[in-house]
């Protein structure tokens, strides 16, 4: 009908691929959806992530690098924002783990029933538990 087919491009499949992994990592995705809201400094995104700024300051080089995150500095202090089309990324990304969930929660109703589909849903909502480092004795 009116489709059209796109030739492969590798290098473009390779720049994609650099970009999801960059955005795979769930203190990647939560720095960039900061900052798609508003431009912040490095010592702010630390402690929205609960994290230390070197650690933060290693993802955002990973952000840089494949053009998600932009930077200025004002004195001694660099403040980040996302790219443009930072925002779009994200609602889309929204949108495709919102249909899979969707998606999934249906199949589990269609084969188990309404129990099932709680217990999958309080699962899904539980947090992850952060492990603690062991306390070094002297």
């Amino acid at each position: 009908m009116g489709t059209q087919v796109v030739s492969w491009d590798a290098a473009g499949a390779e720049r994609a691929v650099a970009v999801l992994k960059a955005v795979a990592d769930p203190s990647r995705y939560r720095l960039l959806w900061a900052l798609s809201r508003q431009e912040l400094p490095v010592s702010a995104l630390a402690e929205m992530l609960g994290a230390h700024v070197a650690a933060t300051s290693q993802h955002l080089a990973k952000l840089r690098a494949v053009g998600l995150v932009e930077s200025r500095r004002d004195g001694t202090r660099i403040f980040y924002r996302a790219a443009e089309r930072v925002q779009g990324l994200l609602e889309e990304a929204a949108l495709v783990a919102n249909a899979s969930g969707e998606q999934d929660a249906g199949e589990v109703e269609a084969s188990a029933g309404p129990a099932a589909v709680a217990q999958e849903q309080a699962v899904r909502s539980a947090r992850p538990v952060r492990a603690r480092r062991p306390v070094a004795e002297h």
